[in-house]
């Protein structure tokens, strides 16, 4: 079933020779990247030092040849541009810049390896898989075929593993059958995979006195999926708002609602940051993107946001938004501030310049793969990554 309000693709041509005879197609990049000023058209027979090197230039290599030889090629690509390790910083700023810059190249030039695809997303090469289900969720309808990255089409194909099966959520309980309740993020929505910080939303005790959750409303800003706000109405929150600037996060996290059965307890409305509405809530909920740095792909919002402009927005706006005695709830990792991408003092300066104060701080430790990644440069600073929900009051 095709995706609502899809993001518009701008109509950008790329335009290549084959067979002495000039040829265009669309231009598709979901992660902004920029048609490659220069394409050859290359089959089975393109060597990966080859392929590698027109990649480092900058020209794109439209696939002719066998699909699953393209993704060999591409993985064949990678391990020659992994060869290369970033040099270290006399920071550990520095060297989290140096490490971004060195997975954007990288990324760059692994997308250099081009695919075509037919207006009904047939891929015209042998042992192609049917990506055509994948791209409609993905995409929507497209009237006209389009050139992108095999590694873009990857990814949709990916994305569509995790709509099918979804990822688990113990903070959401189990169903009658006795299986975990799950989320299905859509294409172009961060997961959440971090369970850390659902299971703070999950454990913070709510404003109120015991008994009364069925009155309380709350808004979840930048709701995603949609886990957060299910988290609130699972413990018993009776009206939940979450907003969304992605209309992709909109319909999916409307379908996670629905598929949990909290449609009646939990609205999603398209808000950038908060409801176009002056509604205040008793719980006002924010899991703005830790790290502030510029993303450098779509599914990196989730992470990324420069000069914290949606943490800064939040703090700003929240006591407009809170109810009499009601709680701001803020998630956040500390790990901009043990990387020395923003000064320690600069959250506290925020929370007191809006006229708010901390009534209480719960700590997690991360569970993710990276925290015991040893041979990761920045090992030291994520192993001790703190994430931690501020429960925010106005200040008296």
């Amino acid at each position: 079933m095709a995706e609502s309000n899809q993001i518009e693709n701008s109509r950008v041509e790329i335009v290549w020779t084959e067979a002495d005879a000039a040829q265009s197609a669309h231009w598709r990049s979901e992660n902004g990247m920029n048609v490659p000023k220069r394409v050859v058209v290359a089959d089975d027979t393109m060597r990966a030092d080859d392929a590698y090197r027109l990649a480092c230039e900058g020209t794109g290599i439209l696939w002719r040849g066998d699909f699953q030889n393209a993704r060999q090629l591409v993985q064949a690509m990678a391990r020659r541009s992994d060869r290369k390790q970033p040099p270290l910083g006399a920071t550990p700023a520095e060297t989290f810049h140096l490490q971004r810059r060195a997975k954007g190249l990288r990324a760059r030039t692994l997308s250099m390896v081009l695919i075509e695809v037919g207006a009904d997303f047939g891929i015209g090469l042998r042992r192609a898989p049917n990506l055509a289900l994948a791209c409609e969720q993905a995409y929507g309808k497209v009237d006209a075929p389009f050139v992108t990255s095999l590694r873009e089409l990857l990814g949709v194909a990916s994305a569509q593993q995790w709509r099918l099966k979804g990822v688990e959520v113990t903070a959401l309980g189990r169903s009658s059958s006795g299986m975990a309740r799950r989320v299905f993020p859509h294409y172009g929505v961060f997961s959440p995979v971090r369970g850390e910080y659902v299971d703070l939303v999950a454990q913070a005790p709510l404003p109120g006195r015991p008994g009364s959750e069925s009155s309380l409303t709350a808004l979840d800003l930048g709701t995603g999926t949609g886990v957060l706000a299910a988290v609130l109405a699972q413990r018993g929150v009776g009206s939940v708002v979450g907003t969304e600037s992605n209309v992709r996060a909109i319909d999916c996290a409307r379908e996670n609602i629905d598929r949990l059965g909290l449609a009646s307890q939990v609205a999603v409305v398209e808000g950038d940051v908060f409801p176009p509405t002056d509604t205040r809530a008793d719980i006002v909920v924010c899991n703005p993107p830790w790290i502030p740095a510029r993303p450098t792909a779509l599914i990196e919002q989730g992470v990324y946001d420069p000069e914290s402009r949606m943490l800064r927005r939040f703090l700003a706006g929240l006591p407009d938004r809170l109810a009499d005695g009601g709680e701001g709830w803020l998630i956040l990792s500390d790990l901009a501030e043990r990387l020395g991408l923003r000064a320690e003092s600069d959250l506290p300066d925020m929370i007191d310049a809006a006229g708010l104060s901390v009534l209480e701080k719960l700590d997690t430790a991360p569970r993710h793969p990276r925290a015991d990644d040893s041979s990761d440069p920045l090992h030291a600073q994520r192993s001790a990554e703190v994430t931690s929900l501020y429960r925010l009051v106005v200040a008296l």
